[in-house]
């Protein structure tokens, strides 16, 4: 697995909490390094509606915080926790902290049908210290990978929501590379967050994904080494990046505060990517340099989505 992913063990528990709901809690877990920007996920191999909220509390200074919610995928209302003063706050699938957390705890609140949770499911945490991924220097090295991921424009499918469906249109082109061929409208319509108007709820990806057997996580990805690692073991990557004027030459986009893009690979010190702003479907591949790459991704946000069948389901 790429560096800085670990097994957390088994799930401490699994109850019924009223008919309809179950409240899934992980072990505490201490993180390697000092936390600061907790991201969870859920991945269920199962095509039964679900939703879910995720909870999560930590230790800071030998006291464990209150419970915070971050924001539902699905359909289904939650009841609200207790407003209670905390250092840890949520904004929409997002957990931060002002200090590093000593542990953390954390809990799936789960709707829908009882066979659901009957099917193969994946719960994950990516915990960072949100420093800058150190730049790796040029290699100039031959060493690389390459994989055949189909290529989508959002700007050719996407009509009046063209602008804003970069994270389903590079989800779909990483299910067409697994074998799931799903219009990117179709994804777009099932992560769609009606409480922020949004089609790039991280979360509400990695979900949809796995309602076509394709499981997955999120994850900071800490330097280049963990992003070469998936691609030589032919995982593609949708990376989050964001970008000023002229920080990533050859890109659709001019400029963007956020949009997703599919790794597909890496030849020396150019990475290659489905851009999915690009204007048609034969402009998607791009070669971008590593260097640019690292800067507007590694260096900033470094979240991406690591999507992959399960070993039941590999092609």
């Amino acid at each position: 697995m790429p560096a800085g992913v670990a097994a957390a063990g088994a799930v401490e528990s699994v109850r019924e909490n009223t008919e309809a709901e179950r409240l899934i809690e992980a072990p505490e877990w201490v993180p390697r390094s000092g936390a600061v920007h907790l991201v969870p996920s859920f991945s269920a191999l199962t095509a039964a509606p679900v939703s879910f909220r995720f909870e999560i509390s930590v230790r800071l200074a030998g006291a464990w915080s209150s419970w915070v919610a971050a924001d539902a995928i699905g359909s289904a209302a939650f009841d609200s926790l207790p407003a209670c003063g905390t250092p840890l706050s949520a904004d929409i699938d997002e957990f931060t902290t002002p200090s590093p957390v000593e542990a953390i705890r954390l809990r799936l609140r789960w709707r829908g049908e009882r066979a659901a949770l009957a099917s193969p499911w994946l719960i994950a945490l990516s915990a960072s210290d949100q420093r800058p991924s150190p730049s790796a220097p040029s290699s100039g090295a031959t060493r690389g990978a390459s994989l055949s991921v189909p290529a989508i424009s959002q700007m050719a499918v996407g009509g009046p929501h063209a602008l804003r469906i970069c994270s389903p249109t590079s989800v779909a082109m990483v299910l067409g590379y697994w074998g799931r061929d799903v219009p990117a409208l179709s994804l777009a319509a099932d992560v769609f967050h009606a409480a922020t108007d949004r089609y790039g709820v991280w979360p509400a990806a990695i979900a949809a994904a796995a309602r076509h057997d394709v499981a997955g996580y999120l994850l900071r990805f800490p330097d280049w080494a963990s992003a070469a690692w998936c691609l030589e073991h032919e995982m593609p990557i949708v990376a989050s990046v964001r970008f000023a004027a002229g920080e990533l030459r050859g890109a659709p986009l001019a400029e963007t505060s956020g949009h997703l893009v599919v790794l597909t690979g890496y030849d020396g010190d150019w990475v290659l990517v489905n851009d999915p702003a690009a204007a048609g479907d034969d402009t998607v591949r791009r070669r971008y340099l590593r260097s640019e790459l690292e800067r507007v991704w590694l260096q900033r946000a470094g979240m991406g989505y690591v999507l992959f069948p399960p070993p039941r389901a590999r092609r």
